[in-house]
């Protein structure tokens, strides 16, 4: 029982501490896909760490589950967790960690059946606005051209991902500036951004009072437009992309004074005319491995009873 609280703990403390401290660094700015990684590892430890404690405490309250966990182990094993010291408080706290998984389960298949719907819904417009000619098959990343004044592109996952652009900003755009915003959404949908959105929207709106789970969401959000930003920047570079985008919102306010539902474009503009140097591919490696390490530090817990009783 005593690991199991432990680990209980140790999720409640990252769940609190982890944002607190990804939000003084400013290396994500400059390393957005790692970023992202870290953020992942730091949400896979905390939900390791509440689904441990919960086999842990359905291990002390019940002993057909503890027959299963412990199985193989040794009886010296066994002894060392003192899984029925502490009665029915194990049985408490494993109903409420079972009804948390649930809950997130529930969330999360919200969630996927509110974006399928809602991306259902788009392609039937698309199809209304641009219907496929006979035996026409549209095939992967094809690219969708919708006369609308309104200069706009946007990426529609799905099985087969479709790339739409307006006529409009096939007039405003010049030169490499369409081949740019094409490679952002490509960037995306290579990538598979909506899954990274929908888990961190699942999370966020099902346990609103946990911080981390509601900066995942709001992270994720910014990063992967800072990601498939620097995707197509690669190819085209940045000035190409950051005219692009000025070109493809400047008709929306997103740039004068009053905030918009798109405050974050100027920020993504400015990020990209300042070409703020990279952080060398050492340091690079060095915080890919640092956050891989983050989800073992929840198993290290769970078995240094174990360890000790073998050691």
């Amino acid at each position: 029982m005593l690991v199991s609280l432990a680990l209980l703990g140790l999720g409640l403390l990252t769940a609190v501490a982890a944002p607190r401290l990804l939000a003084r660094v400013a290396w994500p700015e400059r390393e957005p896909v790692v970023a992202l990684w870290v953020w992942q590892c730091v949400v896979a430890a905390v939900l390791l760490c509440f689904a441990l404690s919960m086999t842990f405490s359905a291990a002390a309250a019940w002993q057909a589950v503890r027959g299963h966990v412990f199985a193989p182990a040794p009886r010296a094993v066994v002894e060392a967790y003192e899984l029925g010291a502490h009665g029915p408080w194990s049985a408490v706290l494993a109903v409420l960690l079972a009804c948390g998984g649930l809950w997130t389960g529930a969330m999360l298949t919200r969630e996927v059946r509110r974006s399928r719907l809602g991306h259902r819904r788009r392609r039937a417009e698309l199809l209304v606005r641009a219907p496929l000619l006979p035996g026409e098959e549209p095939g992967p990343d094809a690219l969708v051209l919708l006369e609308g004044e309104r200069p706009d592109a946007w990426w529609l996952p799905g099985q087969v991902p479709r790339l739409v652009v307006t006529t409009g900003a096939l007039r405003r755009l010049k030169g490499h500036q369409l081949d740019a915003v094409l490679a952002h959404e490509q960037g995306h949908a290579r990538a598979r951004h909506d899954w990274l959105l929908h888990c961190s929207t699942a999370l966020a709106t099902g346990f609103p009072q946990i911080p981390v789970f509601a900066a995942f969401r709001d992270e994720m959000h910014r990063l992967v437009e800072l990601a498939a930003d620097d995707v197509a920047s690669k190819r085209y570079g940045r000035l190409t992309i950051a005219l692009a985008l000025v070109e493809l919102n400047e008709h929306r306010g997103v740039f004068g004074p009053c905030p918009t539902p798109d405050a974050g474009l100027p920020h993504r503009v400015n990020r990209l005319l300042t070409a703020a140097p990279r952080l060398t591919a050492g340091r690079r490696l060095r915080l890919t491995a640092a956050a891989a390490l983050v989800p073992v530090v929840p198993l290290l817990v769970a078995f240094v009873p174990a360890l000790r009783a073998l050691g």
